[in-house]
């Protein structure tokens, strides 16, 4: 049976970019794809996106953030094509109504001034200790840019419809790595842990330091993480 190519999901504003260290690494050994999740307002449309875009054969899904509610959708959508699955930085709980009210405050800002969305998602995004590495808070500001205001609030609008995935956790059969950080603003480790218990053989491997951009601020440790999932070493 031919190995599985492997699905990169990224998460909100996000491209290509924040995965490129991980797929440097693996691509000698597996085909590698990332989609593009800028062009649907749902979850389940970004998902039947993701999927036309993929490579045909069976596939090893790694999403981060965002990646993941799609990984997740994948799932349901097209539980045979699923070989592995990799969540990172994410969750399978819906927005709860104060996350909401916080995208909405942030798309009205979007509207204005998008810059001033990045610099207020900056904190929260990466490790107190990062803030001042331009070479991490620089590579998420060039993504965010280059994603654009549009993409990001249909994103936005598709992370606040997104449904209740902890139901659909102990149906999921394929090896599964659940990447937390120990500094994640966002999804905290305890987020991360019920996600990983809810999956049959769900393995969780937290990284000490970063913050919810893990790929991007420990991407050799990320790495790592994956070239082990997919039984690489």
């Amino acid at each position: 049976m031919a190995a599985p190519s492997v699905l990169f999901l990224p998460g909100l504003a996000e491209d290509a970019d924040v995965f490129c260290e991980q797929i440097e690494r693996i691509r000698q050994d597996r085909a590698c794809v990332v989609a593009d999740l800028t062009r649907a307002e749902s979850i389940a449309a970004l998902a039947s996106e993701a999927l036309r875009q993929a490579p045909e054969g069976p596939l090893a899904l790694a999403g981060h953030s965002m990646g993941g509610y799609v990984a997740l959708e994948i799932l349901r959508q097209s539980p045979q094509r699923v070989e592995r699955l990799a969540l990172l930085n994410t969750n399978a709980r819906p927005d709860t109504p104060e996350s909401t009210d916080n995208r909405k405050r942030l798309m009205a800002l979007a509207e204005k001034d998008f810059p001033a969305v990045i610099r207020t998602l900056m904190p929260k995004l990466v490790a107190e200790e990062h803030m001042a590495d331009v070479k991490i808070t620089g590579a998420i500001t060039e993504m965010a840019l280059a994603t654009g205001v549009e993409a990001f609030m249909r994103q936005q609008r598709a992370i606040i419809g997104r449904i209740d995935s902890r139901p659909h956790l102990a149906a999921i059969r394929c090896p599964t790595l659940v990447v937390a950080a120990r500094k994640d603003a966002i999804m905290p480790v305890e987020v991360l842990e019920e996600l990983a218990s809810g999956i049959p053989g769900g393995r969780l491997a937290i990284i000490e330091k970063s913050g919810h951009v893990a790929p991007v601020e420990q991407p050799k440790e990320v790495a790592a993480l994956l070239v082990e999932w997919l039984d690489l070493t």
